[in-house]
């Protein structure tokens, strides 16, 4: 990326942490409209970061739609607007851990039957080389994400699927940024040599 650009990006990712801050002073005050647009914009991040953890969409949209719930009944806890982002990701992970806690129990009873049947990305291009090449991105990153140790994992998916910064990494998880950047560097040590995972990415599969 050319300093131009840099500086560019920085400048929208400036612009956009400030009209969420806005949005989330205007949602403590009540103001549905900013309540709801708070709601379109993290929505696919969110959806996106429970189908990554549960795979079946069912599961995924009504965890979304429950996390989404808990932020509108807790906006009074919100401490800083400016930390909205952070705040809101934080109840999804702990509503996301509740929900294996809860299916692990139901396990205990047979009662869970664990079906994986949704690519969140997934949306027809009319195009077959396409759809296959993206299936098999899908699933090299599914295995690749499962064979990372537990903490490796979490930071991962927030990091590079949901796009959080460090610092905003470290409050979801409630650890200090360097541990955060040693699990992720370690990561990334392991992505560098899935040799197939990044041939995908960087398109010189086949």
């Amino acid at each position: 990326m050319t300093p131009d650009r840099k500086k560019e990006f920085d400048r929208t990712m400036s612009d956009q942490n400030h009209q969420i801050t806005i949005l989330a002073e205007n949602a403590m005050a009540g103001n549905r409209v900013s309540i709801e647009q708070l709601v379109d914009i993290f929505h696919q991040d969110i959806f996106r970061l429970v189908y990554y953890k549960t795979r079946t969409r069912m599961d995924a949209e009504d965890i979304t739609q429950e996390i989404f719930i808990k932020m509108m009944k807790n906006l009074h806890r919100l401490k800083s607007p400016n930390k909205f982002k952070s705040w809101l990701f934080s109840i999804a992970y702990n509503h996301i851990r509740d929900y294996f806690r809860k299916q692990k129990m139901l396990g205990v009873f047979g009662l869970n039957a664990g079906v994986k049947d949704f690519n969140p990305e997934d949306q027809d291009t009319n195009n077959p080389d396409e759809d296959l090449l993206k299936k098999e991105f899908q699933d090299k990153l599914f295995e690749f994400i499962e064979d990372l140790s537990r903490w490796e994992k979490e930071i991962f998916i927030l990091r590079f699927i949901n796009h959080l910064k460090i610092r905003e990494v470290a409050a979801v998880l409630k650890k200090n940024e360097s541990t955060i950047k040693t699990h992720l560097y370690r990561a990334i040590e392991k992505l560098s040599r899935n040799n197939e995972l990044r041939d995908l990415l960087t398109g010189d599969a086949g």
